[in-house]
């Protein structure tokens, strides 16, 4: 009788090289992190459009004021559940089953905006942002997981296979636009949910089929041997559910909270949480002097990525609105759907990521690779430079009545690509070197707190859209974030000080 075929060991996994000479686990995620982009960017892509069309238009019939809102609470909404989602994996679930039930929840939050209700829209947003919080941080920690070991050669398998992994990324990001932006705009908004929540199921199946290939990986949550922190941690989780349907109910039902005042008071939230835990690190004893010092940097940093952020995620919303209004998207006599303009970005990664990876590393045998802290400078200068760009653009529609060329867009995605690059990457790097390495993980989780409040203000200064003349209001992001990127240049000589010879 042949033996049942189980899942590779540890050992094997590590020696595999079936897939480009890595794990074919790889594999696995490579896809199941392609479709989980795609369903989440491709919904993303027309969610602002849906939300201003007219009721006529199978939209919403939102004001472009409440539309940024939404869309500012629904992106900020993603990139804070990562924190929690990550640790309910650690203590309860394991990265395999968050992976999978998170996959559940974005398929049926597209489906649900799919369906004809406003209720259902805002129960859909919340389902992907669950959803998206539970899968997000959990694909990825597996990916490191099917390196095990600290050999030299297994850290470079391991940043080769995240740099595999990243490609897939930007490869849904990329598809995303141009199939449900389609068919948002072209047949129906709801039929680009649709796609999109079909994706995401396409995900689970090769996910669910290639789950063998992916050994021990998030097999078990760390907690599963303590069932105290097991019991803790459900008890922990039952009464934050309790506490926010609690906030939402008090804010909606007896202080009749708009959205917009909702999203305001999630800035100062997270702004508050921020300080809180800056002013907790610098009291403990549990940190030394240099150690406090270094946790001061990331949260200068933290305020620049947020600025960043808030500049670069105006690509949804305001950046596409100007794309569907007032650019000229005429391509051989066929009007293109004013969403493929965001696949420019993620084609711009792929294409630049390699160039910007040998030129830190020219620059670094040369001893001139800039610092951390200038990297960050540069960045937002160049989405300054962006909004620069498009202020001149905003000119020539005279005062909206002016389609202007696509270009101005691309230029602006290019320049918006650059300064990415230089900052994204740089910022999620200098956490990791700059934290205590038991606090590693608090510290992620803070960082995506800036990537959260970033978007938020992005949706808020987006509402503007339709209320200020928009040389002023993409003037406005220019000025803010130039001049944010300028003060970060002057401060770099104290900045690396406190940083303590980490580069």
């Amino acid at each position: 009788m042949p033996m049942e075929k189980t899942s590779p060991s540890t050992a094997e996994v590590a020696a595999d090289r079936s897939f480009f000479g890595h794990p074919r686990g790889l594999s696995t995620l490579f896809f199941t992190e392609f479709w989980e982009r795609f369903s989440y960017y491709g919904m993303r892509a027309i969610l602002t459009l849906f939300m201003v069309a007219t009721v006529a238009e199978n939209g919403m019939g939102f004001s472009v004021e409440r539309a940024g809102a939404v869309y500012g609470l629904f992106t900020a909404g993603v990139y804070l559940l990562a924190l929690p989602g990550g640790w309910l994996a650690d203590q309860l679930l394991g990265q395999r089953r968050a992976v999978f039930i998170g996959g559940l929840f974005i398929a049926a939050g597209n489906l649900l905006l799919y369906l004809p209700s406003v209720n259902t829209f805002y129960l859909g947003l919340i389902g992907i942002v669950i959803g998206t919080g539970l899968l997000k941080p959990n694909v990825s920690t597996m990916v490191g997981e099917l390196y095990p070991g600290t050999s030299a050669e297994q850290g470079a398998r391991r940043d080769a296979g995240f740099s595999i992994f990243y490609m897939g990324i930007n490869l849904g990001a990329f598809v995303a636009p141009l199939v449900c932006g389609y068919l948002g705009q072209r047949v129906n908004y709801r039929y680009g949910f649709l796609a999109a929540g079909i994706g995401m199921l396409c995900g689970l199946v090769q996910y669910k089929l290639g789950a063998r290939n992916l050994g021990e990986a998030g097999l078990q949550p760390h907690a599963a041997h303590d069932p105290v922190a097991r019991k803790r941690t459900l008890r922990f989780l039952l009464a934050g559910i309790g506490g926010l349907l609690l906030a939402g109910f008090l804010m909606v039902s007896v202080f009749h909270f708009t959205v917009e005042q909702i999203a305001g008071a999630m800035g100062v939230t997270i702004v508050g949480l921020a300080i809180l835990y800056l002013v907790l690190q610098l009291v403990s004893k549990d940190l030394d002097a240099m150690e406090k010092k270094r946790m001061t940097v990331i949260f200068v940093l933290f305020v620049f990525s947020a600025i960043f952020w808030a500049g670069f995620e105006q690509a949804g919303s305001s950046l596409t609105l100007f794309a569907e209004k007032l650019t000229r998207l005429s391509v051989f006599g066929w009007d293109m759907p004013a969403s493929w303009l965001q696949s420019v970005n993620p084609i711009l990664i792929i294409s630049l990521a390699p160039f910007f990876a040998w030129l830190w590393v020219a620059l670094s045998k040369k001893h001139l690779e800039p610092s951390s802290p200038a990297k960050f400078s540069l960045g937002l200068i160049l989405v300054g430079l962006g909004f620069g760009v498009m202020v001149w653009a905003s000119v020539l529609t005279v005062n909206q009545t002016v389609q202007v060329s696509m270009l101005w867009l691309n230029l602006t995605y290019l320049l918006h690509t650059c300064g990415e690059l230089c900052l994204s990457p740089v910022g999620l790097s200098t956490v990791t070197k700059l934290a205590p390495q038991r606090k590693v993980g608090q510290m992620m989780g803070i960082w995506f707190m800036s990537i959260s409040l970033g978007n938020l203000m992005a949706g808020l200064v987006a509402g503007q859209f339709a209320k200020l003349p928009l040389p002023q209001l993409f003037g406005a992001v220019m000025a803010t974030t130039i001049g944010a990127g300028l003060v970060l240049m002057l401060l770099i000589k104290p900045i690396r000080r406190l940083m303590g010879g980490v580069h």
